[in-house]
């Protein structure tokens, strides 16, 4: 007896592009669900629900007495089925897929298991209060989502032969020194804001004990680092002639930084308005994934076999 996934498979084949859209749709929504989780932090909503899982003791829903942050915090919380939804439409795709890319399908299986494990992180959050290690460690899984969204994006662009590098070797380990600085940089974002001053609700909530002056120079320092690697390995991606894709990535990457850094400066010196730091954690996800893309680009997959045309294919549909 076929399970469900085996049972739809056997009755529908998407097309290549139907993959690739149920990959980006996964991709999209995971960086809603942290803009949408700022949202509910900078308008002092974080404690909206009372409790977790349900909204409050008595009610699986917002109830009208919570008004507004409770509205915020419950409609962020349902986006997470959306999201849900997503990488299940994902899964789905990718296993009905002829021929079967089994590469795919597990990479849709460890998005489900990251929004699962940071659903129950962002139960443990709200249960501790709004533990500012444990609301760094929510938005640090969000990101190790974003990574394999965007790592499966890819991925269904490719065939699943050995990778085989586009670029010299000094090249590749640039791009590790600047995925590994970019991770420091987004850790050190997390301690900026565990420390800054929106604790993600009205009450007095505990922060992280580092000084915030001192803290937010350190990111800048990291910034600083970041955008030094990106401008290196644009040049080096011109010297040694890259291909054509792989220094759009680069020149991608410049943007974002040149954004995210003028919108970091700025956020710092008029005192961390709300509307800036939810375009900062925006550009946060932007950057990540710019750099991971330019990771990606420096190798190529070949096809190991034709594809077996979709079902909605018109020259299938006339045979």
């Amino acid at each position: 007896m076929l399970n469900p996934l085996a049972h739809i498979a056997s009755r529908w084949t998407p097309s290549p592009r139907t993959v690739q859209r149920a990959a980006l749709a996964a991709l999209v929504m995971s960086v809603v669900i942290v803009v949408t989780g700022g949202a509910v932090r900078l308008t002092g909503s974080g404690l909206g629900c009372d409790t977790w899982p349900k909204c409050t003791d008595d009610s699986l829903i917002v109830t009208q007495e919570q008004g507004f942050h409770g509205a915020i915090e419950f409609g962020n919380r349902m986006l997470t089925y959306v999201l849900s939804a997503a990488v299940g439409w994902g899964i789905i795709a990718a296993r009905s897929a002829k021929p079967w890319r089994h590469s795919l399908t597990k990479l849709g299986w460890v998005q489900f298991a990251i929004v699962m494990a940071n659903a129950v992180l962002g139960g443990i959050t709200v249960l501790t209060g709004l533990n500012p290690y444990s609301v760094a460690g929510h938005f640090l899984l969000a990101t190790a989502l974003i990574t394999v969204t965007t790592v499966t994006w890819q991925r269904t662009r490719e065939g699943d032969g050995a990778p085989r590098p586009r670029v010299p070797g000094p090249v590749r380990k640039l791009s590790w020194a600047l995925l590994a600085t970019t991770l420091v940089l987004i850790a050190a974002g997390t301690v900026v804001t565990g420390s800054g001053p929106h604790a993600g609700d009205s009450s007095e909530i505990k922060r992280m004990p580092f000084d915030w002056d001192t803290t937010a120079h350190v990111h800048a320092v990291a910034a600083w680092v970041v955008c030094a690697l990106g401008i290196a390995m644009w040049l080096v991606l011109r010297v040694v002639d890259a291909p054509a894709d792989t220094r759009a990535r680069a020149r991608d990457l410049l943007i974002v930084l040149l954004a995210q850094g003028a919108i970091g400066y700025v956020q710092y010196a008029t005192q961390v308005p709300e509307a800036l730091v939810a375009a900062h954690m925006l550009g946060s996800c932007l950057v990540w994934i710019a750099v991971v893309r330019i990771a990606l680009s420096l190798r190529e997959r070949p096809s190991d076999q034709a594809e077996i045309p979709a079902q909605s294919d018109p020259q299938l549909s006339a045979a």
